[in-house]
Parts: structure tokens; C-alpha cells; sequence
């Protein structure tokens, strides 16, 4: 008979445990659209193999979700955004290119722009360059193919109320 002493011990200590678990980074984004429903999507200086992106960015230590994509958006355009902000897509990217994490993200529907608000972004010159509002078919030739299907999957959750999962990968980064 196994005596308490010779049982298997306990979980590892939070600190040892941690250490053998994957490391991600995080980051949250706002969808938006015009009244017509045609996606906005702002040009970033960094990335040129992924040149077209929802405004949006890494969260800060203790932020949540949403609160980070509020805030980027607002830093990045100058947007107050007023909602519906619900969950549109969870995207999960695993290690690659040059990057050695994972990442998570989270998009949430920021709703429709009036024309005076498209007109009243303004970019963060050290992140964007330009700002462009366009028929889901007209982004196609902008962007690579896999950033072109997570904006379909995205356009498709807003129109069905459905959240998407997304698994993104790096391409050539």
C-alpha cells in the first residue's frame, strides 16, 4: 500500500511551470467600415510584407482586449470609437519568420464611420502613411492572400453575428 509520502507530488511552483509553457504576445484591433460597409484599413510604415492593417496594436502589461484596441485606435487615428464592440475574431499566429512567439489577437467591431469621421483621421506618422476606405474585392490586390481571408472572415462575422477563429501565419516576413 502507497504511503501519502510516496504519492506523486503537487503541480510544480507557478514560476517553474511557467517556464515550460509557450510564450505568446498579444495585441487587440478595431474593424471598421464606412456607412456603405466598405472596410478602412491604414497603410503601416513597418510592415511591408503586410502593408494593410485594422488600426490597432500590442496590449500593455494588465490591459485587457479591449481596452487595448480602443486605445490604439484612438492613437493611431484619433478615433473616440463608439461600438457595438463585440468580438468579431480571435486570431491565433504560431511562432514563425522571424518572430519566436506566438501571437493572440482579438478584433472587434468598432461600427460604421460617418465621412466627416474618414475625414477626420489622423495617422501617426511613425506608424501609418495612409488611410484608405475600400470595397471588400478592392483590397485583394493590396494585401497578401492570408490577410486578404482573415478581412473576409472578419466581414463575415460582422454579417452573421458569428465570431470567427482564425489561424494566421507569418508568410514571408
Amino acid at each position: 500500500m502507497a504511503r501519502l509520502a510516496d504519492a506523486a507530488p503537487g503541480p510544480p511552483p507557478a514560476p517553474h511551470y511557467a517556464e515550460t509553457v509557450p510564450k505568446f504576445t498579444a495585441w487587440a484591433c478595431v474593424f471598421l467600415t464606412d456607412q456603405d460597409g466598405r472596410p478602412v484599413q491604414l497603410r503601416a510604415t513597418y510592415s511591408p510584407s503586410h502593408p494593410w492593417q485594422f488600426p490597432g496594436g500590442t496590449m500593455d502589461d494588465g490591459e485587457e482586449p479591449l481596452q487595448t484596441a480602443l486605445r490604439e485606435c484612438h492613437e493611431e487615428t484619433g478615433l473616440m470609437v463608439k461600438g457595438p464592440l463585440r468580438l468579431l475574431a480571435s486570431v491565433f499566429t504560431p511562432p514563425g519568420g522571424s518572430w519566436p512567439y506566438g501571437t493572440v489577437g482579438w478584433v472587434f467591431d468598432g461600427g460604421f464611420l460617418t465621412p466627416e469621421e474618414i475625414r477626420s483621421i489622423t495617422l501617426d506618422a511613425e506608424e501609418h502613411d495612409d488611410v484608405r476606405v475600400l470595397a471588400v474585392e478592392d483590397w485583394q490586390g493590396l494585401m497578401p492572400a492570408q490577410d486578404f481571408a482573415r478581412l473576409e472572415a472578419v466581414m463575415s462575422a460582422r454579417a452573421t453575428g458569428t465570431a470567427q477563429q482564425i489561424t494566421w501565419g507569418w508568410g514571408d516576413v
